[in-house]
């Protein structure tokens, strides 16, 4: 007598119950991302916009502003001094650069390799998207009477700017987990200060326009906001609980072993 036919498998279930399976979260995600991106891309993209149309508002704004601050460097000489320490030695790109470089190596020994990986990435990507648009872009520095220092290069978009908001964003993310509850405040209002800082002094020393600075910000912030994104996708696909910047990008950071090794899933 012939044996019945064996019972197929149940479907998945997301086919059962009409979850979405994971080409469909992955598709989600992608657009979550690529949309995100793009709204906080919406400011420095008008910034560019007006620059190129030379909007005269946006003219009347930067030469006010320009000519306003330069005055009081020349009637302040050592706070000149003060100013160019600042932004030459304290807040130089390759300061902040090396503060990262030295990140990525201490994330390397806590074989965190995929946040290493992260800030890595996303400081060269700022760097190099800083100079595209610049060379792009091709904006002549202020031009004004006595100056008080000198730049060389393009103006749009600052590039010290730039550099200060995704280090100070990478570094922030990066170690915040590792600093008491009750003390978070103070490295949040040291990188406010350190970025809204470096964009002061560039324009009260007459190398950047007001909204070379802007746009510096504001270009750095969408170059976070998609690596950042790009990470989270990842702590999903491992099974690992989103974060927000208040917790910072890897909160696991704290353990032992921070991350599953390359290559395994974490269960």
């Amino acid at each position: 007598m012939p044996r019945p036919p064996a019972p197929s498998a149940p479907p998945p279930a997301h086919r059962r119950y009409g979850s979405p399976g994971p080409d469909a979260r992955f598709g989600a995600r992608l657009l979550i991302t690529v949309a995100v991106t793009a709204l906080v891309s919406v400011p420095f993209a008008l910034a560019l916009v007006l620059v190129e149309s030379q909007w005269a508002p946006l003219l009347r704004l930067d030469r006010g502003t320009a000519g306003r601050l330069h005055t009081a460097a020349l009637e302040h000489p050592g706070w000149v001094r003060v100013l160019d320490f600042l932004t030459h030695v304290v807040w130089d790109p390759v300061t902040m650069r090396l503060l990262v470089a030295a990140l990525v190596v201490w994330l390397l020994v806590r074989r965190a390799l995929r946040l290493a990986l992260w800030a890595a990435v996303t400081a060269t990507a700022s760097g190099l998207l800083g100079l595209l648009v610049k060379a792009l872009v091709a904006r002549a520095r202020p031009h004004l009477p006595d100056p008080v220092s000198q730049a060389p290069g393009f103006s749009f978009p600052s590039g010290h700017a730039m550099t200060a908001t995704t280090s100070c964003a990478v570094l922030l993310l990066v170690l915040l987990p590792l600093v008491p509850r009750r003390w978070r405040p103070l490295p949040w209002a040291l990188a406010a200060v350190s970025v809204v800082g470096v964009g002061y002094t560039r324009v009260a020393l007459g190398v950047h326009w007001l909204s070379d600075v802007v746009a510096g910000w504001f270009l750095g912030l969408a170059v976070v906001t998609a690596t950042t994104l790009a990470f989270e996708a990842w702590r999903v696909d491992v099974g690992r609980a989103p974060t927000t910047p208040a917790q910072g990008l890897e909160p696991e950071i704290r353990s032992e072993h921070p991350e599953p090794p390359v290559g395994t899933p974490e269960r």
